[in-house]
């Protein structure tokens, strides 16, 4: 086992942790030997595990309009991939077959999950930097995700990001939440959700147009990204929709924040300089904090949604805590 336990200490997802620790990990792993060209998965196959390249290669391949199969990517010894399968219940978006004879590790989403509840703190650490090697990916990776959006057919759909705003997409964040609330509520830390709408979007688009109303938009999200963190989440929902994740953060230092954009927002000039009746850019906001406010997901879901509900009822331009 040692030798194994060196091997994964190499491995960019485990690197920070100890021997002890991955003395834990190790026997979630199940070793498995694949023939050169021997597929693991093809696109839309069920996802319910990840593996770690320990010798030869895995090439990943996306199915392109023509029918063809487009090479997206070769995972070698210490890469790791098929992770998503950890966070989210849809297809396989890629088939991933190897290229030559391989040795792979094998980690079943069960047995993660088994890890999380018998060692919650240690495994919080192995998600959150998990997240943080997914989001460097997708960050730094625009080619390829223009290749999913251009000849993907089913992992076009797996495109993350919105393309006005460069925000995620609604369905992305949808397929992260669940874990970032098990996280939270794994490690009794607080997390905060809030539901955004931009006011009079629909009048500003009718006085001065989709392009005046798409810099609208965009002017919330470049907003929003200079107060969040980095562990914090935005997507945008559609339309003038938004929604925000603080984790480890309570109603208390949310409100905080979310009232700082708010008072920003009224400054945007966007608007100010056309003749028009709405003049100042301005934001309703309902949040949700777990554990004061909601004890599962659903329940977090809609008293934020409650909570935007009566800010826009009780006038626009608030924040309404649940």
């Amino acid at each position: 086992m040692k030798e194994e336990i060196s091997f994964l200490k190499k491995v960019s997802l485990f690197n920070s942790f100890s021997q002890e620790e991955l003395g834990i990990v190790y026997p979630c792993l199940k070793s498995i030997r694949i023939k050169r060209n021997e597929m693991l998965f093809t696109e839309g196959d069920e996802g319910n595990k990840f593996f770690i390249v320990k010798s030869g290669s895995v090439a990943s391949s996306i199915k392109c309009q023509d029918g063809s199969q487009r090479e997206i990517a070769v995972f070698k010894p210490q890469d790791f991939f098929g992770e998503m399968s950890i966070f989210e219940n849809a297809p396989r978006s890629a088939t991933c077959y190897a290229k030559e004879e391989s040795v792979l590790y094998e980690f079943q989403k069960s047995n993660f999950f088994s890890l999380l509840k018998a060692h919650p703190d240690f495994t919080i650490r192995i998600m959150y930097k998990m997240l943080k090697i997914i989001t460097q990916r997708l960050r730094s990776t625009g080619n390829f995700l223009s290749d999913m959006v251009r000849w993907g057919n089913e992992a076009s759909k797996r495109a993350v990001t919105d393309e006005l705003t460069g925000l995620y997409n609604r369905r992305y964040l949808d397929s992260m939440l669940e874990t970032y609330f098990q996280i939270s509520r794994a490690g009794n830390k607080p997390m905060t959700l809030i539901m955004v709408d931009l006011d009079y979007f629909r009048e500003i688009n009718n006085l001065y147009g989709h392009e005046t109303g798409d810099k609208a938009i965009i002017e919330v999200a470049n907003t929003f990204r200079k107060h969040l963190r980095e562990q914090d989440s935005m997507a945008r929902y559609g339309g003038d929709e938004f929604t925000v994740i603080l984790r480890d953060t309570d109603q208390k230092d949310a409100l905080y924040l979310a009232e700082k954009i708010r008072i920003d927002m009224k400054e945007i000039t966007l608007l100010k300089q056309l003749e028009g009746s709405v003049s100042t850019m301005s934001l309703s906001m309902g949040m949700a904090s777990f554990p004061r406010n909601a004890q599962n997901l659903t329940e977090l879901r809609h008293k934020a949604d409650q909570a935007l509900y009566k800010a826009k009822e009780n006038g626009r331009d608030r924040i309404v805590c649940a």
